[in-house]
């Protein structure tokens, strides 16, 4: 793995368990995992301890039938028909054996189960010796391979002291079978029974924080400007944070009617002064009179611009304007190609219509700006395009590029290009205000708007807005 894969592969981690239904489908999910691992385990574990048990307890009732059911004649012959009641030691080398052998004594013969049809050897006493009771246990290959486990006794069949050896041996393999069977077939079902616990889990989950997603509706139609609160019924729990919204909102609310409220007592105050010395300016005449009326002017211009954009703000705290893009694009390229003739426009517009989440004004202003700096300082080619863009899930954006083959832009002064009122060449018309207007209204929108060289040999400004569905 790459570095790249890996940062990506632990942003792609990230984001999801920013999640928090993620987070807690994950850890209901581990945390039911390791239960399940430790009940099996544990279930296994005492199921087999059962089982070895109840073989070794077979094994000791078999080994006390053969014992009473074989004695020894006066001559010193083992005799007597053992029948332990267990069909597996009539079936030749099914796994379950038993046999008497003499010792000592002078006794003579051996007797074995039908099913053992030839010897199984035992290990000396020195490597598994008996216990205090004359028995040991241990383990040995049958006759097709299989595991035995051997239970052995060392009996005194008389008053002559003789001695014999009984052995039972039983199937261990087919005990480890039974086990692996039982485990396989208790991992089954605790897996379809842990597969549906986290299932119905994770849809309790998602359940329980559907109010959320109703909350942020909710949310959504308040931005848009459909709704003034959050409305409806929600649990106990979002209560709160449902209150707690509605109180900022109608905060937020007494904020901007304050706000508005100040813009208009600041306009309407303004007006007279203004006025006043517009008036006196005309009146004294010449050329101090003139800069009194000139200076007069720009202030009127610069206040009303600023008042309009304190109006603008004001009422897109509650509502999201629509725009058309393409439209806007469109018309103000055919003013452009009318007031600079010399200059060809080249248009790129997606096919469907782009909607701007904002004023057509503040498009018309952006994008008006933008194209006559172009045309102003292209020589021959001016090129705008639109490009509808997905690359924020939920959030859809558009991209408004304007280049020409102008001189453009260095790069060390692109940053001294959006000050307000500098201007990089004074022989060129203008006010200075362009750029730093654009850089303003992309900032009100929350947008992006970077400057670079264009392929056509001059400025490539790219402004990045909102866009609405």
């Amino acid at each position: 793995m790459t570095i790249l894969e890996a940062k990506g592969t632990r942003g792609w981690v990230g984001n999801l368990f920013r999640s928090v239904a993620a987070r807690v489908v994950a850890f209901s999910t581990v945390w039911a995992v390791l239960a399940l691992v430790v009940i099996s385990t544990v279930i296994a574990s005492l199921y087999r301890d059962v089982s070895e048990r109840g073989f070794q307890s077979l094994l000791s009732a078999h080994l006390f039938n053969l014992i009473g059911s074989v004695g020894v004649s006066e001559n010193g012959v083992l005799t007597g028909s053992p029948d332990l009641g267990d069909l597996r030691f009539a079936e030749p080398r099914s796994g379950w054996y038993w046999s008497v052998e003499p010792v000592g004594g002078g006794m003579i013969g051996e007797r074995r189960s039908l099913s053992m049809t030839a010897a199984i050897p035992a290990p000396p006493e020195s490597e598994v010796p008996f216990d205090s009771g004359f028995t040991r246990t241990y383990r040995a290959k049958g006759l097709n391979g299989e595991d035995l486990q051997v239970l052995e006794n060392e009996f005194v069949l008389d008053s002559q002291d003789r001695v014999a050896r009984f052995r039972v041996m039983g199937n261990h393999s087919e005990l480890e079978s039974e086990i692996d069977d039982f485990e396989r077939q208790l991992l089954t079902y605790l897996g379809i029974f842990g597969f549906g616990m986290i299932a119905i889990n994770a849809f309790a989950i998602l359940l329980g924080l559907r109010p959320l997603i109703k909350v942020r509706a909710a949310l959504a139609t308040v931005r848009e400007g459909t709704a003034s609160r959050l409305d409806g019924r929600f649990p106990t729990e979002i209560e709160p944070l449902v209150s707690e919204t509605n109180a900022l909102i109608d905060s937020n609310r007494r904020i901007v009617e304050r706000a508005r409220t100040q813009v208009g007592n600041l306009a309407h105050s303004l007006k007279t002064p203004l006025a006043v010395l517009l008036n006196e300016g005309r009146q004294i005449g010449g050329e101090k009179g003139q800069l009194i009326s000139d200076q007069s002017s720009a202030m009127q211009r610069q206040v009303e611009y600023y008042l309009q954009r304190a109006r603008m703000a004001a009422q897109r705290e509650t509502t999201v304007f629509r725009t058309p893009v393409t439209t806007s694009i469109a018309r103000m390229g055919r003013v452009i190609e009318k007031l600079y003739p010399d200059i060809t426009l080249e248009t790129v517009l997606p096919p469907e219509e782009v909607l701007f989440a904002g004023e057509r004004e503040d498009l018309e202003e952006l994008a008006g700006n933008l194209l006559e700096n172009g045309a102003k300082w292209g020589r021959k080619r001016l090129r705008v395009s639109v490009t509808p863009i997905r690359d924020i899930p939920g959030e859809g954006r558009f991209e408004l590029v304007i280049e020409d083959d102008g001189p453009g832009i260095p790069d060390e002064k692109t940053r001294e290009a959006l000050i307000r009122g500098r201007r990089l060449d004074e022989t060129k018309p203008g006010s200075g205000l362009g750029l730093a207007i654009v850089t303003e209204l992309v900032k009100e929108y929350a947008g992006e708007l970077s400057l670079a060289r264009s392929d056509l040999g001059g400025l490539k400004a790219t402004v990045r807005l909102r866009s609405v569905d």
